[in-house]
Formats: structure tokens, C-alpha cells, sequence
């Protein structure tokens, strides 16, 4: 029984109460509050229940949750259910019905967890989303690995979820980009405003490799053949870093395409038509005051040129009417202020402004020895994507990037990342998962199986403690989900993987020399499987992997 199982138990124990005492029913929350106790104590769960209704039902605390007690007493799922303080019930489970969640998870396999709580949603998941002009910077790796995390939780939660990249292939940083390859090509001086660093230098000799003559050609020849090869080449590395870094896309969007379609103006047009788009001093300004924002916004600039924003509006459109239900961008911390103009571009143009949500993402720091590490070998001036790899891994890189929440900054201690020790989180989870697979292995060799394990004598504390560490995974993926928030999976991980090692110090799962095999190895090694399982599924979720030697 799960903490959910256990909340709709009391909700419709409390129902069949509230009928019995002539109490009115409505009172009774959609959903009843469940916890474990911080003292193990005092129960398996918890509940204020009595104390949330008692008011509201004109009567005293205790008295509701006596009468709660009496009846959820008399379930077969509960030993013991218990009054505390002014109104609280600590209830402790019957032991069978709390091994039921070994069973559910043995019978769910890698679905366990899941849920259908946004099922029929479509949603749009857009991250890094880099300027082509450089390697993937840390900001844009940790949005890489969080926001392939988040695809993740939210698919696993019912959702269609597109993974998106908007490709910036649109602007001034494109031809400064394209100026500073020319400039590397004729081995002159970076321009002062152009992109620095070993690999403008690298791109510049595959160009001209690959266009022989191109130095002799006509200056503004020359330079477009510069912008469109290396930027095609700068992208194809950025594509095949994140692939394998684990995180791919469903869509690669270029900005380019929506003023070569047409779509900018025609999101123009309709802000000049709903009345939401006017003129003053010769350019066109959005009423954005009007939806949220702390100003109006210039869209088309005095001297005829689209503002930046006005690739922001036609992208709106274009991903609503691709049928989406929810936008998520996911944006660096430089960003604050897209939080509002995109919510309010979404209000003028007719759509609800919730479709549109906004993600803002920290800064992400290394540090070697206690000092910050700064200069990236190929890149110059930023530490990238490549170089955090090479210093620690795919898995601990992707697993130090998610394990806390974006809404603050980051500090990667790298030694600490690339040891192999329990101080390391991800070398830790993975390790319990290893352990495990080595226990199935084991267990494979003395001819110990878990099929129908008698789940009713797993009465330890510990391996109450671990069953309930079992039965939270689902909450844990909804909270996740709901609140953008994949650093929840991976702190779940590491407690899991923590009550599973107690559980291992403290209860012998296989027998040993000659002793002979008893239901109660089957229904440990049952446990164990259970919990390989759900490590498993966690560490999927995080997109790192689930190791069965290490």
C-alpha cells in the first residue's frame, strides 16, 4: 500500500464516518494530507485529517479522530491506528498490505511510477537552444541535462512531449560569428566584437578547406560562404555534443525560417490587426503593459528592421498552432525579463498566457582544488559542455547538473565528481544498483527465486523503512513533474539507495553455507528486486545509467 493508496483509504474511511455521525461530507479535503513521521515510533504514516475537518464539522479534534481511529482499525490493510497530540492519527500498516508495493513494483517493471497525469497534454519543451557561434557553455549543459531530465518525468507522467532546440541562426552575433571566421582564415586579429578561442581558428581551416579559393573570392562572397559553412559546422558539433551527452530533440527549430516563411509578418499583421501593435516615433510597439509586462516592447525598430522580439512573437504562434497545449522555455539567468514579454506576446496575440511558461536557470561554477575553474582549452574564454565531460564523465556531469534546483547557483567540485567513493552521489546510487544486481546473481547461483513470496513476514525496521522508501517513488515523480523540479528523482535516488544499504547491513537476503533456503529469503530477495527496480527506473528518469559491475 502506497502513501496515495493508504490517503484514499482514509478518504473513504472518513466518508463512511462522517455518514455515521451525521457529519457533513463535504468537509473532507479532495486529498487527505499522508507523511511519515520523523519518528519511526510513532507509526508508518500520519495524518491531520481531524484536525483539518474538526471545525469545519463543529466538533472536537480528538473526538473525529477517535472515531477515524475505530474504524480504519478495523481495516485488514492496518495493525494499528493511534491518536496523538490534539487530533493526530499515526497509523501503522498490516504487514502484508504494506508488502503489496513489492509486488506492484515486480508486476510494473519499468513502468512503476508512471502516472496519466498529463495524459492528453501536448507540450513543448524547448532548452540550451545555444547561439551557433560557440561551443555549449556550463549554463547551456545544465539546462542540457535538467531539461532532458524534465522531458523525461513528464513523459513518464502521460504527456506527448516535444523536445525542441531553436536554433539562433538569425542575427547580429551570426555575422560577427562570420567575421571572426574570416579573420582566423587570414590569420589576422579576432575583431573586437567577434568570438575568440582555438575552435573559430579550427572552423576557419575546415571552410577553407573545404572551398578552395575562398580567401580570393570577393569580401561580402567570401564572408556569406564563411557564415553559412561554419555555422552549419559550429552546429553539427553542438548536435553531436549533446548527443552524446545523452540529450537528443525531436526538433531542431532555425529562427532563420520564420522570417524566410513568412511567420513574422504575419504575427505582425495580426498585432496590427487586434489592436495590440501601434505606432509612435516611426516604429511599432507591442502592448505588452497590457498583459503583464513592466513595459511595452518595440517590435519593428524606426528604421524598418525587426526587433529581436519579433522572432520571440511569430515562435509563439507557431508553436501553438503546432498543437500544443504548454510551452516550457527554458532559459538562462540573464533572462528574467522573457518571463513576462513571452507570456504577454502570447496574451496580445489571443492565446491564454498560461500556455506559455518560462524556466530561469542559474549559474553553473568548477571548482579544482577550491578554486573556480575558468578557461575552457578549445573555447577560450568559458568552460563548455566537452570540457566538464572530459574532467568527469557523462554520468557524474549529467548527475551533478540535476541533482539540485536550477532557481540557484552551482558549484561542481570536480575531484569530488570524478572519485569513486560514497561522498560521490552518483557513484554511491549507482553502486547500491550494482549491489543489487549482484544479489540477483547470487541468488541465479544458489537456485533462490521470489516467486510467490509470502511479503507478509518482511516485518524488520528496516525493510518497513525501505518499503515505504519504495512506495513514495510515484509522489515523487508527480511533485516532480508538476513543479518542473527533476532534482527530486535524483535526490530520491540517493535516499533510496542509502535505506537500502541499512537494509543490507542489517537483514541477511540469501542464506548462507549450508543453511538451507526459508520463505523469508525469497520474500528479501523479492525486496531487493523491487528496489533494483526502482533504482533503475530513477536513475532513467535522470538519464544516467544503471550499472549491473562496478
Amino acid at each position: 500500500m502506497t502513501p496515495a493508496d493508504l490517503s484514499s483509504l482514509i478518504k473513504e474511511t472518513a466518508r463512511a464516518v462522517f455518514a455515521e455521525h451525521d457529519l457533513d461530507t463535504s468537509a473532507i479535503p479532495e486529498q487527505v494530507t499522508v507523511e511519515r513521521p520523523r519518528n519511526p515510533e510513532h507509526g508508518d504514516y500520519a495524518t491531520n485529517l481531524a484536525l483539518q475537518v474538526a471545525k469545519k464539522v463543529g466538533q472536537n479534534p480528538r473526538e473525529v479522530a477517535t472515531w477515524l481511529a475505530d474504524a480504519l482499525g478495523r481495516s485488514e490493510a492496518v495493525e494499528v491506528a493511534e491518536i496523538a497530540g490534539p487530533g493526530f492519527l499515526n497509523i501503522r500498516l498490516a504487514a502484508a498490505a504494506q508488502g503489496e508495493i513489492v509486488a506492484r513494483i515486480l508486476a510494473a517493471g519499468e513502468s512503476f511510477g508512471n502516472s496519466d497525469i498529463y495524459a492528453g497534454t501536448r507540450i513543448n519543451l524547448e532548452f540550451v537552444s545555444a547561439n551557433p557561434t560557440g561551443p555549449i557553455h556550463l549554463g547551456g549543459t545544465r539546462w542540457a541535462a535538467v531539461g532532458d531530465s524534465l522531458g523525461r518525468v513528464l513523459t513518464a507522467s502521460g504527456a506527448e512531449v516535444t523536445r525542441e532546440y531553436y536554433f539562433n541562426d538569425h542575427g547580429e552575433q551570426i555575422d560577427r560569428f562570420a567575421r571572426s571566421l574570416v579573420a582566423a582564415a587570414k590569420n589576422e586579429p579576432t575583431p573586437e566584437d567577434g568570438y575568440g578561442g582555438g575552435y573559430i581558428a579550427d572552423i576557419a581551416a575546415e571552410v577553407v578547406a573545404k572551398h578552395p579559393g575562398l580567401l580570393e573570392q570577393e569580401p561580402a562572397e567570401m564572408q556569406e560562404i564563411f557564415r553559412a559553412t561554419g555555422v552549419a559546422m559550429m552546429f553539427e558539433h553542438i548536435r553531436e555534443s549533446l548527443k552524446e551527452f545523452g540529450t537528443e530533440f525531436d526538433v531542431y527549430f532555425h529562427e532563420n525560417s520564420l522570417f524566410e516563411s513568412g511567420a513574422v509578418d504575419r504575427a505582425i499583421q495580426t498585432l496590427k490587426d487586434n489592436g495590440n501593435l501601434y505606432e509612435n516615433e516611426g516604429a511599432w510597439w507591442l502592448r505588452s503593459s497590457n498583459f503583464g509586462d513592466d513595459k511595452d516592447r518595440v517590435v519593428i525598430k524606426s528604421d524598418g528592421n525587426a526587433a529581436y522580439i519579433a522572432g520571440d512573437i511569430a515562435y509563439v504562434v507557431d508553436k501553438i498552432e503546432r498543437g500544443h497545449d504548454l510551452c516550457i522555455y527554458m532559459l538562462g539567468a540573464d533572462h528574467h525579463g522573457y518571463i513576462s514579454r513571452l507570456k504577454a506576446a502570447a496574451g496580445a496575440l489571443g492565446y491564454d498566457p498560461e500556455r506559455v511558461e518560462v524556466l530561469i536557470g542559474q549559474m553553473v561554477n568548477l571548482l579544482r582544488e577550491g578554486q573556480a575553474v575558468r578557461m575552457s582549452k578549445r573555447a577560450g574564454t568559458v568552460i563548455t559542455l566537452d570540457d566538464l565531460v572530459e574532467a568527469i564523465g557523462i554520468d557524474a556531469a549529467r548527475y551533478s547538473l540535476i541533482r539540485s534546483s536550477v532557481d540557484s547557483s552551482l558549484d561542481i567540485d570536480l575531484a569530488l565528481w570524478a572519485s569513486q567513493s560514497s561522498d560521490n552521489p552518483v557513484y554511491y546510487v549507482q553502486y547500491g544498483h550494482a549491489r543489487l544486481c549482484s544479489i540477483a546473481r547470487k541468488a541465479a547461483e544458489l537456485g533462490v527465486t521470489h516467486e510467490n513470496p509470502d511479503l507478509s513476514l518482511l516485518t524488520h525496521e528496516r525493510e518497513g523503512e525501505l518499503i515505504r522508501t519504495l512506495g513514495e517513488f510515484p509522489a515523487v515523480i508527480k511533485s516532480a513533474a508538476e513543479l518542473r523540479e527533476p532534482h527530486r528523482v535524483a535526490r530520491y535516488a540517493e535516499e533510496l539507495a542509502g535505506v537500502f544499504h541499512r537494509f543490507y547491513d542489517n537483514c541477511q537476503i540469501l542464506p548462507k553455507g549450508e543453511e538451507e533456503t526459508a520463505p523469508i529469503h525469497s520474500a528479501r530477495l523479492a525486496l531487493a528486486a523491487a528496489t533494483r527496480q526502482t533504482l533503475a527506473n530513477a536513475l532513467r528518469l535522470v538519464g544516467v545509467t544503471a550499472p549491473e559491475r562496478m
